[in-house]
């Protein structure tokens, strides 16, 4: 891809109201057209969500950043990643984060975003096959959660692996029409919640597999 795409990528961003520079310079950098089939890598760096097989998707540049925006990552932050996909917003993540554990309950999804990470040299994440509902019980608490899938309201076990201070974004709603991205921070014992953004994702649904906690 041209420099001039990117560019008019970041454009695009900057529009829909990414204005964070760490998270627009990542996304600039990270090469898109990797995580998307070749059929569609004509448009991999248009501001759309793209098919990625079994019945997922790779979400719009727009939405990956202002969801990554939100969660106000340093390079010393632990995060959590239900829904692995295409591993593309796995990857802003990593370029942003001290460590980044993802979890992803389609095998052959997560087989080739470990593939990709290997690729793109991006050794500070940790994958795991598995149920996302239930988090990583074994490595929490994390200062970020970020979860790709649109869950029917806050996931209870999720907001309870948060450390004390550390935030959530996740898309709620039990249909298209009616989901928003909303921010959770820990605060004691309790949660704040914060509504930011309508936009459709996939179902969030616990793996066939993995019924355990983790």
């Amino acid at each position: 891809m041209s420099d001039e795409g990117k560019a008019k990528l970041v454009m695009a961003l900057r529009k829909a109201g990414v204005t964070d520079t760490a998270v627009l310079g990542a996304i600039e950098k990270l090469p898109r057209d990797v995580f998307v089939p070749a059929h569609f890598r004509h448009a991999a760096y248009d501001d759309v969500a793209l098919p990625i097989g079994h019945g997922q998707t790779v979400s719009r540049p727009a939405v990956v950043g202002l969801m990554t925006e939100a969660l106000c990552l340093t390079p010393r932050t632990k995060v959590l990643e239900i829904g692995t996909g295409s591993g593309y917003q796995t990857a802003v993540l990593a370029m942003l984060s001290r460590r980044v554990y993802t979890i992803e309950r389609h095998r052959p999804l997560l087989a080739m975003a470990e593939q990709r990470f290997g690729q793109l040299k991006l050794f500070n994440i940790t994958t795991r096959a598995g149920d996302g509902t239930l988090g990583w019980k074994a490595q929490a608490p994390f200062q970020c959660i970020i979860v790709t899938a649109a869950a029917a309201d806050v996931p209870p076990v999720l907001a309870d692996q948060l450390a004390e201070g550390g935030a959530m974004v996740v898309p709620i709603g039990s249909d298209y029409a009616s989901q928003a991205i909303v921010k959770v921070v820990r605060e004691g014992s309790g949660f704040t919640t914060k509504e930011m953004r309508a936009v459709p994702f996939v179902p969030l649904v616990p793996a066939d597999t993995a019924r355990e906690a983790v």
